[in-house]
């Protein structure tokens, strides 16, 4: 029977002699919650995990896209769309995409994420040269202005392609490259590393009524097939970023049992990303009808997900969620690095 295995994730304290570090980070843990379908879930001493697993768990991740991975990095997202779900509408024109990305860099983003194809519950899909327009020339601009790093939320290898070459330095996909498996191809090529989502269903129809055996190892699964897959197309293992894909065809309660058990996706042995920001759920669960409504709800769960171990937060709000996290460390006792 497999098993899976969840550091139990602890921050602010002052380790054990039996802990270790989670991910090379300022987390630790010395428990460890074994899964396994059908089978409940069990508590271990960390000393006790498989020597691989263990490896994966505490092994320091390396750089990616020039940012350490040491501590919560802050991705800004800038959606170029009429329609995304919280901003579309507000940054399609190339000037104001300019200005909201140097800003949000300003204000402590650390790699700015443009996406010109809205992943909405429902939104249709954008036809390849429409999407490049959106997001061609907004990327070329920003890097003409600033070195901060600059990904591409995109499914499309063409996309993709246009991005990089525009001075993107990351692909960021949604559909971890089973939409358009050339994609990651051209990330190979590139040699940019990437974001492997998981995503049940298309965006059309993702939340018709999203089942799971067990949504946790489930997604876990996913997850772990699409990163020998992109290792297979050429892709280092250590450029490789994993995210559970919060709203992509869950409930809430599949999101909340995501963010419960966020820790497990460290045993994959790489850096993972959370996109929680002013997705519906946190206004279902603590009210604010508009997205924009959401902002509190994001930042703790971006906190949440920060004394987990998890290494890079796409959001909205950077400043909010930015000096949350300065005071999370500061009173935690160490200063982010």
């Amino acid at each position: 029977m497999t098993q899976y295995y969840r550091p139990i994730a602890r921050f602010g304290e002052t380790p054990t002699p039996q802990s270790f570090p989670l991910a090379g980070g300022l987390c630790w843990f010395d428990t460890v919650a074994v899964h396994t379908r059908g089978g409940g879930v069990r508590s271990i001493p960390a000393g006790d995990v498989p020597a691989e697993v263990l490896e994966n768990l505490i092994r320091a991740r390396t750089p990616v896209a020039g940012m350490a991975m040491t501590g919560p990095r802050i991705m800004g997202i800038l959606n170029v769309t009429p329609d995304s779900f919280s901003d579309g509408g507000q940054f399609n024109a190339p000037d104001l995409a300019l200005a909201h990305a140097l800003a949000m860099q300003e204000e402590g983003a650390e790699i700015i994420d443009v996406g010109g194809e809205s992943t909405r519950p429902g939104a249709a899909e954008v036809q390849t040269a429409e999407e490049i327009a959106r997001t061609a020339p907004v990327i070329a601009a920003i890097r003409a202005q600033s070195n901060v790093p600059i990904s591409i939320d995109t499914r499309k290898s063409d996309v993709g392609l246009a991005a990089v070459e525009a001075g993107a330095t990351l692909i960021n996909d949604v559909a971890a490259f089973t939409f358009d498996p050339k994609l990651a191809a051209v990330a190979a090529a590139a040699r940019v590393p990437v974001c492997v989502m998981h995503a049940k269903g298309s965006p059309e129809t993702m939340q018709n009524d999203p089942t799971y055996d067990d949504v946790l190892l489930d997604v876990y699964d996913f997850l772990s097939t699409r990163v020998e897959a992109a290792v297979g197309a050429g892709i280092a293992r250590d450029q490789i970023i994993v995210d559970p894909g919060i709203g992509f065809g869950k409930t809430l309660e599949h999101n909340l049992i995501l963010l419960r058990g966020i820790a497990l996706f460290h045993a994959l042995g790489c850096p993972v990303l959370l996109g929680a920001s002013r997705k519906r759920f946190i206004g279902t669960i603590g009210g604010g009808k508009d997205a924009s409504d959401r902002v509190s709800g994001s930042v703790a769960v971006a906190l949440f997900a920060a004394r987990r171990g998890v290494q890079i937060l796409r959001v909205h709000d950077i400043f909010a969620t930015k000096q949350a996290l300065d005071l999370e460390w500061a009173i935690g006792g160490a200063a982010m690095t």
